[in-house]
């Protein structure tokens, strides 16, 4: 005789198992909708947000004349970039070209400042001996004279000493002695300077001239204003023009 024994059918307690297992994912689920987790950092976790009482609201959509301004906008920067950055070359250069002029016009006054001082002392050992001569050395003066001229002047100089002064001089024995007047104070004698350049100074001179001839009785005193224009050159300032006023 078979005995029989009871019990349960083979899978029914896996079905269950799976069943129960079923039930509490669903509620779990459930449970997750009603009520959001309080960490919602926690990463698998999926959260979920209450939406406002009046609904979404959905961002404006952006008008043609807004599209409009944008595209202005980024057309016109690029223009004034151009803009700014041509004002600032043309103040730069402005600025270059200022300081330029004030260098210039620096250097320009310290050597003419310069020009003045060394054409006056040039002068005052010019005038003597351009203006003076003594018919025993013609030669000698006339030479010595020559070394404070230049240009054109220094040749009408020498043709001038060889065929009108130096045949007087020697025809009636004219001797002159030049020297530029000097103050009663005993100050330097009087130079004063009429205009002046880096280059070219015009001065005026007072200048005392002695002559002796058998044309005169004794010694005849000149009292004469000469304007003497003084020019630099390689060799220093020499004299490039003698006019008596």
């Amino acid at each position: 005789m078979t005995k029989t024994t009871a019990g349960r059918a083979p899978g029914t307690s896996t079905r269950r198992t799976m069943t129960a297992a079923a039930r509490a994912a669903a509620k779990r689920a459930e449970r997750g909708h009603r009520e959001p987790d309080p960490d919602p950092t926690v990463a698998g976790r999926t959260v979920l947000i209450d939406a406002p009482k009046n609904g979404w609201t959905d961002p404006p959509e952006p008008s043609p004349e807004t599209f409009d301004e944008d595209v202005r906008e980024e057309q016109d920067t690029p223009r004034h970039r151009r803009l700014f950055t041509a004002l600032l070359t043309v103040l730069l250069a402005a600025g270059l070209a200022a300081a330029a002029v004030l260098g210039w016009q620096y250097r320009d006054g310290h050597l003419t400042e310069s020009a003045r001082a060394e054409a006056v002392a040039a002068a005052r050992k010019a005038a003597p001996a351009v203006l003076s001569y003594d018919y025993r050395h013609l030669d000698r003066d006339f030479a010595t004279a020559r070394t404070h001229l230049t240009g054109d002047f220094r040749d009408e100089y020498g043709k001038t000493t060889k065929t009108v002064v130096g045949p007087t001089a020697v025809k009636y024995h004219g001797v002159v002695k030049a020297t530029i007047a000097a103050p009663a104070s005993g100050a330097s004698p009087a130079a004063s300077v009429v205009s002046a350049s880096p280059d070219k100074v015009v001065l005026l001179l007072f200048v005392n001239q002695v002559t002796e001839s058998t044309q005169v009785s004794g010694s005849r005193v000149d009292l004469n204003r000469v304007r003497m224009t003084m020019s630099r050159t390689d060799d220093g300032w020499k004299v490039s023009a003698v006019d008596a006023l």
